[in-house]
């Protein structure tokens, strides 16, 4: 049985309204920066696509998006194995365009700097990342975020596109867990 997020939930880290408020404002600055280019945003999957579905109707300017699903991480889905592969590629030649990559937490930074080596060798006219969560305590590779919505301690995040174990992505705040009290699913 799946457990209630009510029984191992340690503090709503960001409530619902700040988020909401910090992602308009977010769409706000993106929209002045990038009047008159051709913009793309790319959602990295799955963790982002709570963020971008808001983002994007918080970007007033015409856009596209585009999907790209990566993954690092090993067994449990909490510990990074290094190793970044690419399990769903961009389907649009970006060549050219102006690439606004976008992600739900950024770490340790690597994944990120992969998803950008591959991404630069297509060569976009721009590459800038906009992240919801930053950990920047975390950080083992130095990386250039443009929009950072949260700065946030090092703690196990869920909520707002961010999984446990695949679930309790659907909630409409950044939840901080208690991996104590979490039996898992």
């Amino acid at each position: 049985m799946i457990q209630d997020y009510h029984d191992f939930l340690e503090e709503i880290l960001i409530p619902t309204d700040v988020l909401q408020n910090r992602v308009k404002e977010l769409g706000e600055q993106i929209s002045r920066d990038y009047v008159g280019q051709d913009l793309l945003l790319v959602c990295i999957l799955r963790g982002g696509v709570v963020f971008l579905t808001d983002l994007m109707r918080c970007v007033s300017i015409p856009h596209a998006i585009e999907f790209m699903a990566v993954s690092s991480y090993g067994v449990g889905n909490r510990e990074t194995s290094g190793v970044v592969r690419v399990n769903y590629d961009l389907k649009t030649n970006i060549t050219g365009r102006h690439i606004l990559l976008v992600e739900d937490i950024i770490d340790s930074g690597n994944t990120l700097a992969s998803v950008l080596d591959i991404l630069r060798l297509r060569k976009p006219s721009s590459l800038e990342v906009c992240t919801l969560l930053n950990k920047a305590e975390r950080r083992d590779v130095d990386v250039s975020i443009k929009y950072s919505g949260f700065e946030i301690p090092d703690k196990f995040v869920f909520g707002y596109g961010l999984d446990v174990d695949d679930y309790y992505r659907n909630l409409p705040f950044i939840g901080v867990i208690n991996l104590e009290k979490y039996s898992g699913v």
